[in-house]
């Protein structure tokens, strides 16, 4: 047997607001509170745990979401439903979507300021 990731903690000035931003784009559903944790529940058993620590700043990480083809449009649309930008890179300078790995990708930010990307082709090397 191999291991596998089976949840990950994000920190959040409010858990609520951020769990519901990401189930919103991602067409997901928030879960029942867990202690101190609100999770949200990906497609391959994974959850994103959000934490709210008050006093404590956030740090800003990168979460990357393989997709399908067929719900990318819109999870973009939601984006833009909401009034979120998004971008083709990484550093937030090209709006818009990108291109690579033959697939479709783009960038955005949760409310805490975490880096989040969509694509629909796992990047390879």
């Amino acid at each position: 047997m191999t291991a596998e990731l089976n949840h990950t903690i994000v920190q959040a000035t409010d858990r609520k607001r951020s769990a519901e931003f990401i189930a919103t784009v991602l067409g997901l559903e928030v879960g029942a509170p867990f202690g101190p944790f609100l999770p949200v529940a990906l497609g391959n058993s994974v959850t994103l745990d959000f934490y709210e620590h008050a006093g404590t700043p956030v740090v800003s990480q990168h979460y990357a979401f393989l997709v399908p083809d067929e719900e990318f449009e819109l999870m973009i649309a939601r984006l833009e439903a909401i009034g979120v930008p998004f971008y083709a890179d990484p550093s937030h300078t090209d709006r818009g979507v990108n291109d690579l790995f033959g697939g479709r990708g783009a960038y955005f930010d949760d409310p805490d300021g975490h880096n989040m990307e969509i694509i629909t082709r796992p990047y390879t090397t």
